[in-house]
């Protein structure tokens, strides 16, 4: 039987803005398995950001259940929940949001020494996921020195690095020109299936998501 890796169980988020209501989600369900790469579409303001911060642990839900690896999230502690998201959530975003101060190789090793790994065994790790994302020769450069698209290929090496379940990522080539946008979805793509990962990706760009194995659509808070 093929194993849930993220499910959200009628997901509601809403808040209180004056004296208006908003919905930002409503009753959202929605299962990814494992292996399965699955896009996010759907217009600006939509919930998009919502669903993706709810399903990575990052914002609570109104109402519902968030469901990682099998695991029902909704009574852990805030402890709990960050190392359930070391564990098993990689995040990739539109801004890389790398370390400036530090190195290419470094921004991917650190993570990794967080989670427990000797200096050796992140360190090869990290070269390895440069490697194969064709950044071998900037190991030792710093975020300034690399290209916007450099830079988001080491946020997405830094977020696998740790070998987690499910990958999440918001706009991820939203900041880059069309071809190198085209270049990185494609090597991100590559990775994520050698690696066996989940992924949920939100994107406006239809071509890149006609690439993924299903489409899912978010209008006004709500799937479609």
């Amino acid at each position: 039987m093929t194993q849930e890796t993220l499910v959200l169980n009628s997901v509601t988020r809403s808040f209180s803005q004056g004296d208006e209501h908003v919905n930002v989600l409503r009753q959202v369900n929605l299962t990814i398995k494992a292996g399965e790469i699955v896009a996010l579409v759907g217009q600006s303001g939509a919930g998009k950001s919502t669903l993706l911060q709810i399903a990575g642990l990052l914002e609570p839900p109104t109402s519902g259940k968030v469901f990682v690896n099998g695991k029902d999230t909704s009574f852990l502690s805030d402890v709990e929940k960050t190392e359930l998201r070391r564990n098993y959530i990689g995040f990739v975003y539109q801004f890389h949001y790398l370390l400036p101060e530090f190195s290419a190789l470094e921004n991917v090793i650190i993570p990794q020494l967080i989670a427990g790994k000797s200096e050796a065994e992140a360190k090869a790790r990290a070269e390895e996921l440069l490697a194969i994302l064709g950044l071998s020769h900037r190991f030792l450069h710093r975020p300034k020195k690399l290209s916007g698209g450099e830079q988001q290929r080491v946020a997405i090496a830094r977020a696998i690095a740790n070998t987690p379940k499910i990958l999440l990522a918001d706009e991820p080539t939203g900041n880059l020109d069309y071809q190198t946008s085209d270049i990185v979805f494609g090597e991100m793509l590559k990775i994520v299936r050698e690696t066996g990962l989940s992924a949920l990706i939100a994107t406006h760009n239809p071509e890149l998501a006609s690439k993924m194995d299903r489409i899912i659509r978010v209008h006004d808070g709500i799937v479609v």
